[in-house]
Order: structure tokens, then C-alpha cells, then sequence
């Protein structure tokens, strides 16, 4: 048969099967196996085509759906952080890095206007919170803001603050995503400006310890949180061969469990705030830990593990056609 005519005549059964999820199991079993002929029809006669790959991408999402949906035993709950979590960002690394790229850049411009503009820290922070913090660099305790007298209203307090922020990022990319990056470049800026106050006073490297604390993982899911936004702006904007409107309801959901995803985060970066980084005077070797742990969290959270879990999947997904 030409390959013209297979697509004629299957076409149809594809974008049905793509585009409206079936919660019949049977349904689902018989669209499996029909795609599973398929792809073993198209791997044989058009090994190299493009309708291969895409009937394989479509066999290859539902024995995942059916694969997640094997995990009756497990917790639930304990599967979002697990699997859902991780497999989403993974899915959209590539909007992360681009919230990623912005964080730097912004933030490389906030400390270059920093330099240029004397007044320009007092803009973007606030003349009392400069004031402040100046007080407190003459007083020997540059970084006294974070000595709450109440350590656990401090806690409490940002949890529920950096939280907020991080769905305010997100609800923001609801127009194409382009709030939240603007909302994460001006945030890189402060940041920017904030870290050359205290390298003008031969204090930029203790800053850099010191925010670190709760700032290698507070930031961190803040840039996630922006590139969850982006991811639903995007979705409805670049729907592919997807309708525009599902493209738009598959971001947000995958938005949502990107953000949902990243409380555990901000409840751990609040805590190290509030309790662990006002002894930010701590020997060096502490110090160098916490960064440590933290940074080995983060590489191997949103990274290593979501990629290493792609490929398990991915290499399970495929061997439905071995086993055949």
C-alpha cells in the first residue's frame, strides 16, 4: 500500500485517538492494539518516515496513560511527586530554560545599572530598605533583616508570601506567557541590584552565601513557576497539531502541576529563611553543606531524575512493539 493511501485511510482513526481522550479502558485497549498494528505496518513498508514517528509518539503516550493508570497500589499522592511532577517538567524543559535565561540575564543587568547608576539600588529596592540595610552593614550585621525576633511567624509568613508569588507568576502567562517573564526579569533585576550593594562594600561573596541559604531553592522554583506560566500561554499560542483550545486546557494542567508541584520547595526555602539563614555567621563548612544539599536536590529533582524517568518510560513505551 502508498504510504499516501495508508494516511487517507487511517487519518481520520488518529487525530480522534490524539485529540479526545477515551476513559474506556476497553477503548482505550483496542486503540492501543490497532496503533500497535499500525506502527508495526509503517515500521516495515515507511521505516523512515515521518508518519512512523508519529504513530509510534501516539502508541508510545497511551501505554504510558496505561502505565500510570497500573499504579493502583501506590500512593497517589505520593505518585504526583514522583512521576507527574517530574515527567512535566521534563516535558517542557526547554520553556524552564528559557525562564532560566532570562533570570541571568536580568539579573547581570541589574547589577551592571547597579554600577553605572548610584541611585539606582534606592529605585529599584527602596530608599528605606537601603537605609536599612546600610545600618546594618555600619553595625557589623549586614544581614540583620533575616533576625526576625519571631522565627516562626517569619517562616510562616514567607511560606505563605513566596507561594502566592509563584501562582501570580503562573496566572500571569495566561497572555501568552509574556507577564510572567517580564514579572521574572524585573524580580533578576532587584536581584541583580541587591547583590551589588553589598559587593560595593566587599560583602558580595558573603551575600552570595548567605541569600543562597534559602535562595538556591526559593529561586529555583520561582524561574519553574514562570516557566510554568509560560507553558500555558505558550500552549494556546502554539497549539500544534493539536486544536487550540485542548493545547490551551493540556498547558494549564501541566502548568498547574508544575506549580502545585514546587510547595514543598518554598516550604523548605521559608523554613531555611527563617530559621537557619539568621545564623548566616555559621562556619564556612556548614555553610558549604546546606548549598550543597540544596544544589544536589535541584540537579537531581528537575533534572537528572526527570530525564532518567523519560527514558525508563520512553524504553518501556517501546518495546510494545518488540513484544508484539
Amino acid at each position: 500500500m502508498r504510504e499516501g493511501l495508508f494516511i487517507k485511510k487511517n487519518k481520520d482513526r488518529w487525530e480522534k485517538i490524539q485529540h479526545e481522550t477515551s476513559k474506556d479502558a476497553d477503548e482505550t485497549a483496542r486503540d492501543f492494539v490497532q496503533l500497535v498494528d499500525d506502527l508495526g505496518y509503517a515500521k516495515t513498508f515507511y521505516p523512515g518516515s515521518r508518519v512512523t514517528r508519529y504513530i509510534n509518539s501516539l502508541a508510545a503516550s497511551i501505554y504510558l496513560k496505561i502505565y500510570s493508570n497500573r499504579k493502583e497500589e501506590s500512593n497517589r499522592f505520593i505518585d504526583f511527586w514522583k512521576y507527574d511532577v517530574p515527567l512535566t517538567i521534563r516535558k517542557h524543559y526547554r520553556l524552564v530554560l528559557v525562564a532560566l535565561v532570562i533570570f541571568f540575564v536580568f539579573f547581570a543587568v541589574g547589577f551592571f545599572s547597579a554600577s553605572k547608576d548610584p541611585g539606582f539600588v534606592s529605585q529599584v529596592l527602596s530608599p528605606h530598605y537601603v537605609a536599612m540595610t546600610e545600618k546594618n552593614i555600619e553595625e557589623g550585621n549586614p544581614f540583620g533583616v533575616y533576625q526576625d525576633p519571631n522565627p516562626v511567624v517569619m517562616f510562616i509568613r514567607i511560606m505563605i508570601n513566596n507561594i502566592i508569588v509563584s501562582f501570580n507568576y503562573f496566572f500571569r502567562g495566561i497572555l501568552l506567557g509574556i507577564p510572567s517573564l517580564v514579572a521574572l526579569g524585573k524580580e533578576s533585576i532587584r536581584l541583580g541590584a541587591f547583590e551589588y550593594m553589598f559587593y560595593v562594600k566587599g560583602l558580595g561573596l558573603q551575600a552570595v552565601a548567605t541569600v543562597l541559604i534559602h535562595g538556591l531553592l526559593e529561586l529555583s522554583a520561582i524561574i519553574i513557576s514562570c516557566g510554568a506560566g509560560v507553558v500555558m500561554g505558550t500552549g494556546f499560542l502554539f497549539p500544534g497539531t493539536k486544536k487550540r483550545m485542548q493545547a490551551f486546557r493540556e498547558g494549564t494542567k501541566d502548568g498547574v502541576k508544575m506549580v502545585i508541584g514546587l510547595v514543598p520547595v518554598f516550604m523548605i526555602a521559608a523554613f531555611y529563611e527563617g530559621f537557619i539563614t539568621r545564623f548566616y555567621k555559621m562556619p564556612l563548612a556548614l555553610n558549604l553543606f546546606i548549598l550543597f544539599t540544596s544544589a544536589i536536590f535541584i540537579i537531581w529533582y528537575f533534572i537528572l531524575y526527570p530525564i532518567q524517568l523519560h527514558k525508563k518510560l520512553k524504553q518501556e513505551g517501546g518495546q510494545f512493539h518488540a513484544q508484539k
